[in-house]
């Protein structure tokens, strides 16, 4: 069995971690703060951005799992380091540099993103996320490392919470059959990235040579408007019809005053203003993992939030 190092344990982190180790394989994670021991994971405490200490936590491992991120409001300052810190860490051990990437690089764009669109985003989020893949692809093309970047749509299912679209902000008020808030049009196609499929897709790409060197969209489900999401949660759950409510430009320019989070989402609600519709075809046309039904995606997402916030079904 492979030793793997896992920075960061948000939902894509988490689950690839556990994953890997109910494969058999020693997982290392790394974090600011540590947790406890799970079984077939060990847990260090260091910040990832300190190349020196991440090496030493990469010696030996057969591929290094990028999927930390800084607090959404700090990712302009603070991603840089970070990813600086993963090349060369992956340089000094040989492992392989697996990045979770997401959408933001290309920006607006007319029609379905593919892999081939220019990372052309004017945005600081999507310029400094565009820019430690370049980072990455130029060092693979040197020889100096292995390189792999995962390019994921908006987070969906157990275990996102957070800043996710359809998590604590709507989850909760749907499970009570109470109205919830969207931004931009409810109604606009959009792709959700299941994260168990995130993780499948990164423990592939990890092992597939073939895929180095390059950017892949990961196994997504067709495009979903965040109302036909939610009428699908709320039919699960039983508390549906549920509202779904556009979040006024006005109202989310008043919010930003108070909340870092919402002030730093103006730089992508263009992503909900129209449709936002990733292409997997690449993907799915050279790797086995597939997007995961809807219908099981939604049962599994109900499900968790049922016994998160303990509401009855």
């Amino acid at each position: 069995m492979s030793l793997y190092v896992v920075i960061g344990y948000g939902p894509a982190g988490a689950a690839t971690a556990r994953l890997l180790a109910g494969q058999g394989h020693t997982v290392r994670v790394v974090t600011r703060s540590g947790r406890s021991p799970e079984p077939g994971i060990e847990h260090l405490a260091l910040d990832a951005a300190d190349s020196g200490r991440l090496t030493e936590a990469a010696r030996g491992a057969d591929a290094l799992f990028s999927c930390g991120a800084p607090p959404y409001p700090r990712w302009a300052a603070e991603w840089p380091a970070l990813s600086a810190s993963a090349c060369a860490a992956a340089e000094a051990t040989g492992a392989v540099l697996v990045m979770l990437g997401n959408l933001y690089g290309y920006g607006p764009v007319d029609g379905p993103l593919t892999e081939d669109l220019p990372l052309a985003a004017t945005g600081p989020k999507g310029r400094v996320r565009a820019a430690a893949w370049e980072q990455a692809r130029a060092l693979h093309e040197q020889g100096r490392i292995r390189a792999v970047e995962l390019r994921a749509s908006d987070f969906f299912g157990p275990g996102v919470t957070g800043g996710g679209h359809l998590a604590d902000r709507v989850m909760p008020k749907l499970l009570r059959g109470k109205p919830v808030s969207a931004l931009g049009d409810p109604r606009a196609p959009h792709s959700w990235t299941y994260i168990p499929d995130v993780a499948r897709a990164l423990a592939e790409v990890a092992g597939e040579e073939r895929a180095w060197g390059r950017a892949w969209h990961a196994p997504t489900a067709p495009a979903l408007s965040t109302q036909e999401m939610v009428d699908r949660l709320a039919a699960e759950a039983g508390t549906g019809p549920v509202q779904v409510r556009p979040l006024p430009p006005a109202v989310l320019g008043l919010a930003g005053l108070v909340s870092p989070l919402l002030r730093e989402l103006k730089e992508v609600r263009y992503q909900f203003a129209r449709p936002f519709v990733v292409d997997t075809g690449a993907y799915e046309a050279a790797f086995a993992v597939r997007a995961t039904p809807v219908e099981e995606q939604i049962t599994a997402t109900v499900e968790w939030w049922r016994a998160r916030t303990g509401t009855a079904g």
